[in-house]
């Protein structure tokens, strides 16, 4: 089997924003609340900090648990590791994800100012330069036969869709508009020359897309 790229449970809203403006510490996401962005996540079952025992079953719990099904690897955008921006002022920060990142994988960060390696607890972040085609041949051999995952945020993800590199994606549009921030697409028809698509509405109010290469 062919190692793919694949985008996960990747989020926008309604306008096609996956995050808002205004990144900083306190707020990741910028001026767009993550409790309502990801409100269809957070409510299933199978979501990974769930401190009780509820949650919703079905179409976006199928989703959540299917995260990492497969990956060996995922490659993320500098945005998406951390507010800072230029130069690395010092290597104390390691990422909005405490000792226990979620990722189980190597994780490569793509930077114009790369940094040693690092690892916290079963993850390790590199951090590279490069195209994408570069980075991804990087995280495939880490990957060691299983896929490689997307991860964000908007801007990497059209960096790689525009390097006609990615061959699945699964986005989940959210009832809700942000007006401005970090933008996937104006339409999701702007992916049809290049993918199929299935459009799948769920009870939450989120509707899924899913795209594969035609």
């Amino acid at each position: 089997m062919p190692q793919l790229l694949r985008v996960q449970n990747f989020t926008v809203s309604s306008d096609g924003f996956g995050a808002g403006e205004g990144q900083s510490l306190e707020r990741p996401f910028g001026h767009a609340d993550p409790g309502e962005l990801m409100a269809w996540a957070l409510a299933t079952a199978s979501f990974p900090n769930r401190t009780d025992s509820g949650g919703s079953r079905g179409l976006d719990d199928y989703f959540t648990r299917d995260f990492s099904h497969g990956i060996g690897a995922e490659i993320m955008g500098r945005n998406k590791f951390g507010p800072q921006r230029g130069p690395w002022q010092d290597h104390e920060w390691q990422g909005w994800w405490g000792d226990e990142p979620p990722f189980h994988t190597p994780v490569f960060v793509m930077t114009h100012h790369e940094r040693p390696s690092f690892a916290l607890s079963d993850t390790t972040f590199h951090f590279l330069g490069g195209d994408p085609a570069t980075v991804l041949d990087r995280a495939k051999e880490a990957a060691r036969g299983k896929d490689v995952r997307l991860g964000g945020g908007a801007a990497v993800v059209r960096q790689f869709l525009d390097a006609d590199l990615v061959d699945t994606m699964h986005v989940a549009v959210a009832p809700l508009q942000l007006g401005a921030g970090a933008r996937l697409w104006e339409s999701p028809d702007e992916l049809l020359d290049r993918f199929h698509r299935d459009v799948v509405p769920s009870a939450s109010g989120v509707t899924h897309h899913l795209f594969w290469r035609k």
